[in-house]
């Protein structure tokens, strides 16, 4: 239910001062990280139509040939999406979970690093770990069966990109290292299956991660092609009673909701917050 009358814990996009220390969110779960001079993209998905869905925004440019690196929580079609790889080039460096990485080869991705779950990888200078995730790691046809993860980036502030995900033992022990918590508040259509947050379970994550900044991602981008005027409201919705929920549960933590395409500046934010 979302709470029309209580005042949002919102705060608006900060300008874009530099490329150093940003989060752009692309949509769906792709996720621009920019820290410390890395560049990082979750899960790309970057094509106007993947099987059924259509695209609801446009496309950002996320400037492929600077990216230091692919992180993929798992392979399901609207996370790990081939077209969308092609589109970043072949050469892209690639972290995956174990098990992939033969697949990812036969489809010409060779700079492919396998990782599990508490495992550590740098990148450029930077280190970047695995964490567990509650999802359903089903078998889909033509595709290797494995784990799903989220990654903590360990920067300047420390970034957790959850992936696809529930409510999981061990998240609050993740939280004891979260500045930033890029949290999914829904999916691609009316229903949620298992393994996803929704606006309310999203926001009793953030009672267990207690990040200083929230962003709420995996909403408002991919809706099944002839639903979307039947169900208005229905792509925006849940970002905002995420932020309402979060606002009553954990009101020390920021909420920065951001439209597919958005960026914000960390290091202002941080100074804005007297945290710089």
């Amino acid at each position: 239910m979302r709470a029309t009358s209580d005042p949002l814990p919102l705060i608006r996009p900060v300008a874009i001062i530099t490329a150093m220390n940003q989060v752009t969110y692309i949509g769906h779960a792709t996720v621009l990280i920019e820290i410390d001079g890395v560049r990082l993209l979750t899960d790309p998905l970057l094509t106007n139509r993947v099987s059924h869905l259509l695209r609801t925004s446009a496309v950002s440019d996320v400037d492929a040939p600077h990216l230091d690196a692919v992180l993929l929580s798992h392979l399901h079609a609207d996370h790990l999406h081939l077209r969308s790889m092609r589109r970043l080039g072949k050469e892209q460096r690639i972290i995956a979970p174990r098990g992939s990485a033969a697949w990812l080869a036969r489809h010409g991705f060779r700079r492919v690093t396998e990782i599990g779950a508490g495992e550590v990888v740098r990148v450029a200078g930077i280190d970047i770990e695995a964490t567990p995730a509650n999802h359903p790691s089903r078998t889909l046809p033509g595709r290797p069966r494995t784990a799903c993860l989220g990654y903590l980036i360990h920067g300047r502030r420390d970034i957790y990109f959850t992936g696809d995900t529930d409510l999981f033992d061990g998240m609050a022990a993740i939280g004891e290292h979260v500045d930033v918590a890029l949290l999914p508040v829904w999916g691609w259509g009316p229903t949620l299956g298992a393994g996803h947050l929704d606006p309310w379970r999203a926001a009793r994550a953030l009672e267990l991660l207690r990040p200083s900044l929230a962003i709420p991602i995996h909403w408002g981008t991919y809706f099944p092609a002839g639903l979307r005027p039947l169900l208005p409201g229905m792509l925006s919705r849940p970002p905002y009673e995420f932020a309402a929920y979060a606002g009553r549960m954990t009101p020390e933590v920021q909420v920065c909701v951001l439209d597919p395409g958005d960026a914000l500046n960390l290091t202002a934010f941080y100074r804005q917050m007297g945290r710089a």
